[in-house]
């Protein structure tokens, strides 16, 4: 099979804990034939089909020169088997724009993972909102008062914009409310933009889990993303450590609940962010830590994830050209 990744500049790949590398190293292993391009790379002409650019390469199994490519040449989406959007956030106009191409290239008949619709319909915070039961006090608002009145009511919160990646612009204002009003202009700007403000989960300090969900199906071990210092943040781009775990057994029953769910939408790999007993984010446009739980637990993450791919191509075969 020849299988299009969608993705960041192969240069700027950090491969001894990139995702999308084990990804491409695992279908590549399989004899699978890998092509890779980047947003921008992808075009629609009227009339026509949507294309990109995009360069076919083999990985070299070198850390530094780690693969090789063929010259860019001009394909139709649907010409490969599946197209895998592994493009990471910040999920802005552009991220936005290219759903929309990557949905025409569904209607041309290609097969895209994730589904285009579904990362539109799944921002990563907000999309906790749909399901009450798994999550803890959460509020999303543009009203500055509203955000006072939530503090005043859980006294210790967490406050965060919904565009976010990281943990960055992350705030923690405790019982006196220290700074609260300049974190509110920092974030809200004068109501102009949404902010999410959850209540402060003490579990943090034992980790913000990563629960991996593939093919609708827990993966068996998280990622435990632990704050140093004196952060609060556990996000391994804020410093965080990160320690692979069994899952527990509230992990498992919040995975088990949202996989048959997400999976029906056509979210075939999701990362859903747990502390303590609930869920904080579910991750669908460029979910992580493959390498990191495989390394720790010998879990061969990226070959599970591998599998479902294939057997979603198998399950849903391309319409008619």
């Amino acid at each position: 099979m020849n299988i299009l990744f969608v993705a960041d500049p192969l240069e700027s790949f950090k491969i001894y804990k990139d995702t999308t590398f084990v990804m491409m190293r695992e279908l590549q292993r399989r004899g699978h034939v890998i092509s890779s391009c980047e947003p921008r790379d992808i075009s629609w002409r009227s009339g026509g089909l949507v294309t990109a650019n995009v360069r076919q390469i083999v990985l070299t199994g070198q850390a530094d020169a780690w693969f090789s490519a063929q010259p860019s040449a001009n394909h139709a989406l649907r010409d490969f088997d599946a197209v895998l959007m592994r493009k990471d956030p910040p999920f802005d106009s552009e991220y936005f724009y290219a759903t929309h191409l990557l949905e025409q290239s569904e209607r041309d008949g290609a097969c895209v993972l994730n589904k285009p619709a579904a990362l539109r319909d799944h921002p990563e915070k907000l999309a906790i909102m749909e399901f009450p039961q798994l999550i803890g006090p959460t509020l999303v608002t543009r009203d500055a008062a509203e955000i006072r009145r939530f503090h005043a009511e859980h006294g210790d919160v967490i406050l965060k914009p919904l565009d976010g990646m990281g943990g960055m612009g992350i705030f923690r204002v405790g019982r006196d409310g220290l700074n609260l009003g300049s974190i509110i202009e920092t974030l809200n700007r004068d109501g102009a933009v949404s902010v999410m403000v959850q209540r402060y989960l003490p579990e943090i300090a034992d980790g913000d889990k990563r629960v991996l969900i593939i093919g609708g199906k827990p993966v068996p071990y998280c990622l435990a993303r632990i704050p140093q210092g004196g952060e609060v943040r556990g996000n391994l781009a804020a410093g965080g450590k990160g320690v692979a775990r069994p899952l527990s057994a509230r992990d498992l029953e919040i995975a088990e609940y949202l996989g048959p769910i997400l999976l029906a939408r056509g979210l075939l790999l999701v990362g859903v962010d747990v502390i303590g007993s609930c869920v904080t984010e579910i991750n669908v446009t460029s979910p992580t830590c493959f390498q990191e739980i495989a390394d720790q637990t010998g879990c061969d993450v990226a070959s599970l994830y591998a599998d479902a791919v294939l057997q979603w191509i198998e399950s849903n075969p391309k319409k008619s050209r």
